[in-house]
């Protein structure tokens, strides 16, 4: 049995219209200025940020700032912009508030707000972020990326053409306000790719070499519960408690993120992600087909759980689990393919060079090429190779 150590310093809230609540129990940290950072559109349409702000402002004297520049794929240019602001109005708690996005900017700023070197000292030069990062609470409004409590911040520099990530403990927000009620109103893609991206960390968790038993029976729950419930959303998006489940499954599988990590398609999304400033999920729904296939001829026992999980059955071979996966994309129409992403062959190889990070983490990364094969089957829709 694999040794694990778990390590939860980030304090969770979870259920639904509990913000206001949770918000008064962190009050400690809303002594002085504070800033939210966001992408800002929806939330303003819908309220929440000026909600968010009268909460707040029972809670500080200070002054509270809004920076709403973050874009879905968050740029470096955009997190130095908001670290000039938090510096020149000496902020000292930072919130994100909105999907995977916000919050990765959000801890992006809060690392570089004390920080008397630029920002691209974390992202390009592997410095982690300081122990004086300030304090960060975090507030998903999506049920998808887990960064609430993980210890990544991802950011792309169209300058250098590349989409990497911050990383370090000390990123991890001090709170996790996990609402559900901030996900009603998600519209029918954003919720179908957010929910891939919570399924995809189930999966990639499960058959990460790091995994522990803890770790296995948080990806099994998650990957049962997307299994039921993105489905339905996709056809019954104003089923509340599927999305409740939906949140819960994502907090999970932030958990494990922080623990055991993620495997091969998360890092070939990055430079995708870079290259066409399309959303995470949807590259991670290009990818996964081929990946599947990939991995079953090395994790043949542990693919096959997931199918089962999903409701998919059991694989004979890896044409078949490949083909079963396709069948569960269908359902929620997410048959993409990069070519739809706007990547071409040509691309190919600059795509296999921008990847980086822990691949060693997934077994299918020992075999040769394996990244350029995976680019290269993932290019045409619905092929099967």
């Amino acid at each position: 049995m694999r040794e694990f150590v778990i390590g939860l310093s980030t304090k969770i809230y979870f259920g639904t219209h509990i913000t206001e609540a949770a918000l008064k129990q962190e009050s400690r940290w809303f002594q002085g200025n504070i800033m939210i950072v966001t992408t800002g559109r929806s939330l303003i349409t819908y309220g929440y940020l000026d909600s968010l702000q009268e909460c707040l402002k029972e809670q500080t004297k200070g002054e509270i700032i809004i920076f709403d520049k973050i874009s879905r794929n968050p740029k470096l240019e955009e997190v130095r912009q908001a670290i000039r602001i938090g510096k020149e109005k000496q902020v000292r708690t930072v919130i994100g508030f909105g999907g995977g996005s916000a919050i990765d900017g959000a801890k992006a700023a809060a690392a570089g707000i004390p920080l008397t070197e630029d920002i691209e000292k974390c992202l390009l030069g592997g410095k982690e972020p300081p122990e004086d990062t300030l304090p960060i609470i975090a507030i998903p409004t999506t049920a998808g990326t887990g960064s609430e409590l993980s210890k990544g911040a991802i950011l792309s520099s169209p300058q250098h053409h590349v989409k990497a990530g911050i990383r370090g403990k000390n990123i991890l927000p001090k709170a996790a306000i996990v609402d559900a009620g901030y996900t009603w109103t998600l519209p029918e893609r954003t919720t179908m790719e957010t929910g891939f991206d919570v399924l995809a960390h189930g999966i990639e968790s499960y058959v990460s070499v790091k995994a522990t038993l803890f770790s296995e029976m948080l990806s099994e729950k998650a990957i049962r519960i997307v299994g039921e419930c993105l489905p339905l959303l996709k056809n019954q998006p104003n089923d509340r408690e599927a999305r409740e489940k939906m949140c819960f499954a994502s907090m999970l599988m932030g958990m494990n993120l922080a623990d055991v990590g993620t495997c091969l398609p998360h890092r070939m999304q990055y430079p995708i992600g870079a290259a066409t400033d399309t959303s995470h999920g949807a590259g991670l729904m290009a990818l996964y087909p081929a990946w599947i296939a990939g991995e079953y001829d090395v994790n043949s026992d542990r693919i096959n759980h997931v199918l089962h999980w999903l409701g998919l059955g059991q694989a004979a071979n890896a044409q078949q689990a490949k083909e079963k996966f396709v069948n569960f994309l269908q359902k929620i129409e997410g048959i993409y393919s990069l070519k739809d992403l706007g990547i071409t062959e040509s691309m190919g190889d600059s795509l296999s060079s921008q990847v980086s990070g822990n691949l060693k983490n997934d077994k299918l990364a020992e075999i040769p090429h394996i990244i350029e094969t995976i680019y290269k089957q993932s290019i045409w829709k619905g092929e099967i190779f």
